[in-house]
C-alpha cells in the first residue's frame, strides 16, 4: 500500500469520526464504540455497500466515481475545501525521484514591494518558513525574522503561544492551511521533516493533524498581546506572489484612527534605526 493510498484511508478514518450520530440523522443509542459514525452507516447514508465504503477506507480501492465521492462528501459533511482535498487524495498523480528543494528566494520585485511598505509584512512559503520581512514586522513578534518557522514558533516556543491570545484557533488555522497546500504531495521532503518534527514534540500538533482538517487562509483579523503596547489587534491580508511557486506576502494593518494604529505607530517609532544608524546607511548608499 502506497503513501497517498495510506493519506485516502486516514482522512476518511478521520471525517468520519468526526460526525456525530444526530447530525447524519441517526439516533445514538449509547452503545457506541466509534466517537462518529459506523463505517457502514456512512455506506448507507451514501447509498454504496458496506463492503465497497470498507475497501476504500482500507486502502483497497483508488478509482471511485465522481458521484460516489459525492455522496460520501455529503455524508461527513465535507466543505469545498475538504472535498478538494479529497479529491487530490485519489487523483493519479504521476511520481517522481523528488531531490531537496532548493532554498526559496522571493522574487527582487516582491522585496522591494516589502521593503517600501510602512506597515508590518513578511514574505512565507507554504511551510510558513518566514523568507523576508521588514522592520516592523519583527517588532510585532521577533520570531518573524529571516529563517524561522510559524509552525515550529506556535507549537513549539512559549514565548511565541503568548504572544497570541488566540493561539488554539491559531495553531488549527495554520495546520489546516499545510494540509491545502500540501494536498497530496506527501513524499516533499521538507513537508515530511517538518510534520515529522511537530507530531514528535507537540501533542497539540498531533491532536489537529490527526482531524484532517483542510482550510485556504484568507484574510482576518490578528489579536497579540504585546509585551511594550499591550493587546494589539490588527487586520492581516495574505496575498500570493505572482510566479514566485507558492510564496505569500503577508501584511498586518489597523483599522484608520484607531488605538491600534497608535499603538502600531508607537512601535514603528522604537523601531526605528537611529540617526547615527541612518546616517552609516546613507553613507554607503
Amino acid at each position: 500500500m502506497d503513501k497517498s493510498t495510506n493519506d485516502l484511508a486516514a482522512f476518511l478514518r478521520a471525517r468520519r469520526d468526526l460526525v456525530r450520530p444526530e447530525q447524519a440523522g441517526i439516533p445514538d443509542d449509547g452503545a457506541r464504540r466509534v466517537p462518529g459514525l459506523r463505517r457502514e452507516e456512512v455506506a448507507m447514508l451514501a447509498g454504496i455497500s458496506a463492503d465497497y465504503y470498507l475497501r476504500l477506507e482500507r486502502g483497497r480501492d483508488r478509482n471511485p466515481s465522481t458521484q460516489v465521492l459525492e455522496s460520501i462528501a455529503r455524508v461527513l459533511d465535507l466543505d469545498d475545501d475538504h472535498f478538494a482535498h479529497l479529491l487530490t487524495l485519489v487523483a493519479e498523480v504521476p511520481r517522481q525521484r523528488r531531490r531537496r528543494p532548493r532554498k526559496q528566494t522571493p522574487p527582487p520585485g516582491a522585496l522591494k514591494l516589502l521593503d517600501s511598505l510602512a506597515q508590518p509584512a513578511y514574505i512565507e512559503n507554504r511551510y510558513f518558513d518566514v523568507l523576508a520581512s521588514n522592520t516592523l514586522a519583527q517588532a510585532i513578534d521577533p520570531r518573524l525574522a529571516v529563517g524561522g518557522n510559524q509552525l515550529r514558533d506556535l507549537f513549539l516556543d512559549p514565548a511565541g503561544q503568548a504572544l497570541y491570545p488566540d493561539w488554539a484557533s491559531a495553531t488549527e488555522c495554520l495546520v489546516a492551511n499545510l494540509r491545502q497546500t500540501v494536498g497530496n504531495d506527501v513524499d516533499d521532503p521538507r513537508f515530511i521533516e517538518l510534520t515529522g518534527e511537530l507530531t514528535l514534540a507537540s501533542p497539540r500538533f498531533r491532536q489537529l493533524w490527526a482531524r484532517h482538517e483542510v482550510r485556504g487562509q484568507t484574510g482576518g483579523v490578528m489579536r497579540f498581546d504585546h509585551p511594550q503596547v499591550g493587546e494589539l489587534t490588527l487586520n492581516r491580508e495574505r496575498m500570493s506572489i505572482a510566479g514566485a511557486n507558492g510564496l505569500m506576502l503577508v501584511v498586518f494593518h489597523p483599522d484608520a484612527a484607531s488605538s491600534d494604529a497608535e499603538k502600531l505607530a508607537m512601535l514603528a517609532s522604537a523601531a526605528l534605526p537611529s540617526t547615527a544608524a541612518l546616517h552609516e546607511i546613507w553613507k554607503h548608499a
